[in-house]
């Protein structure tokens, strides 16, 4: 669920102009740009499609990083939201960092551990020690806000990572596509409902922490998805829970709706790791595998089990390597006072509370089911086969083609 920014930067007439040529479509073309330490000098340009699980488009990136200045700090914000950023955000960030070619003193990567005060403390140790651009992903809008009215009055950058701070003053945001997230959560949920056979859909809808920006995207795609079939009376919206990325939390929360409701038979969970108690507890419950649709996000281990196991519907993955090697090249040309391109910085996210438009790279997430787990997370090497493959889950794997 899991996703630094800057103060939109706009990019020149003299680069639109490149790109639209198609002279600057690719990483191994340059531009001259003017920059604020040079009048003239050889710019990389990085397009999003360049990116990929290689880390060979940070290479272009080497002689952005021998100009700049400062450091760069990288602040995640938990490990209880999503095991994501221990496991992939963290070595992920660190080789794209390293790969660029800074040498580990000037660069760190920490994690709050779901502590706000943390959270804000890490900045600010970040830029006394020198930091010129922060990769910031927020535990809520209200520390990043502080976090980034800090950092300008410093005269440091920051990049929204993963999650979009309401009413900072960020320069970029990087993530995925958090609408289009929740639009395959909710497609994936139709298409499960289909594929097990459940006549009569009775839903339980989940959403993630109301303090998190990226939780209302979600909610926002998976609502539009399922609102015309709760409107012909196709399916019922039974029950809708609090709000939490907390995965006690939601199966206490389901379990008060399912007791309530003993006819609920289908839930649409935000991600992995709330999905995965409840599942839990339904199996307590004698459900039979393919019989109760529940969603998910992250591609987790536990995640992609239940999915072999027919306990949950599928998986919203989302390659972080992409995420952070987006990030440390919008790190690179902030720190050399250089543009990004419009072929790294392709959308736009709103930020409803300053109702400005955020520059942004919006990354593709992919739906993953027993079809395609092969080619997605295990390619990817994101989750290892052995590493799921075991035990009873053996046997799945070997009908899903996957081979250790």
């Amino acid at each position: 669920m899991i996703q630094v920014a800057r103060k939109g930067l706009v990019v020149s007439a003299s680069l639109a102009l490149c790109l639209a040529a198609a002279a600057c479509s690719s990483s191994s073309s340059t531009s001259s740009t003017p920059s604020s330490s040079s009048s003239a000098v050889s710019v990389p340009s990085l397009s999003v499609s360049s990116l990929n699980r290689t880390f060979d488009a940070m290479t272009a990136l080497r002689s952005l990083a021998a100009a700049g200045k400062g450091n760069v700090g990288v602040i995640l914000p938990d490990t209880v939201s999503s095991a994501r950023y221990t496991e992939f955000d963290a070595p992920y960030l660190t080789q794209a960092l390293a790969t660029v070619g800074l040498s580990p003193s000037q660069y760190s990567v920490v994690n709050a551990q779901g502590s706000d005060a943390t959270e804000l403390s890490d900045a600010q140790e970040d830029i006394t020690k020198g930091a010129s651009v922060l990769i910031m992903d927020p535990l809520d809008s209200g520390v990043g806000a502080s976090i980034e009215s800090y950092a300008k009055a410093h005269g440091v950058a920051v990049i929204d990572y993963d999650r979009l701070t309401l009413g900072g003053s960020r320069s970029y945001y990087v993530s995925f596509n958090n609408v289009q997230v929740g639009k395959l959560i909710g497609q994936g949920f139709v298409s499960c409902v289909t594929a097990w056979h459940v006549s009569k859909p009775q839903v339980a809808v989940m959403h993630g922490a109301a303090t998190d920006n990226n939780a209302t995207l979600f909610a926002q795609g998976y609502d539009a998805v399922l609102a015309p079939y709760f409107a012909n009376k196709t399916y019922t919206d039974v029950v809708n829970t609090a709000d939490t990325w907390d995965p006690p939390t939601a199966e206490s929360e389901f379990q008060q709706a399912f007791t309530a409701h003993k006819n609920i038979n289908s839930v649409v969970t935000p991600n992995d790791e709330t999905a995965a108690p409840i599942i839990h507890y339904l199996q307590t419950q004698g459900v039979k595998p393919d019989t109760f649709p529940v969603t998910g996000q992250d591609a987790t281990l536990v995640g992609l089990q239940n999915i072999l196991s027919g306990y949950q519907c599928g998986t919203v993955y989302k390659p972080i390597y992409l995420e952070a090697q987006a990030a440390v090249a919008l790190a690179m040309y902030i720190r050399d006072g250089k543009t990004p391109p419009a072929a790294l910085v392709n959308g736009t996210t709103e930020d409803t509370q300053e109702h400005v438009s955020v520059p942004s790279v919006l990354l593709t997430p992919e739906w993953v089911t027993t079809a395609n787990m092969n080619s997605t997370v295990i390619a990817d090497q994101f989750v290892p086969a052995q590493q799921l493959c075991v035990g009873s889950y053996a046997a799945d794997c070997k009908t899903a083609g996957i081979s250790v």
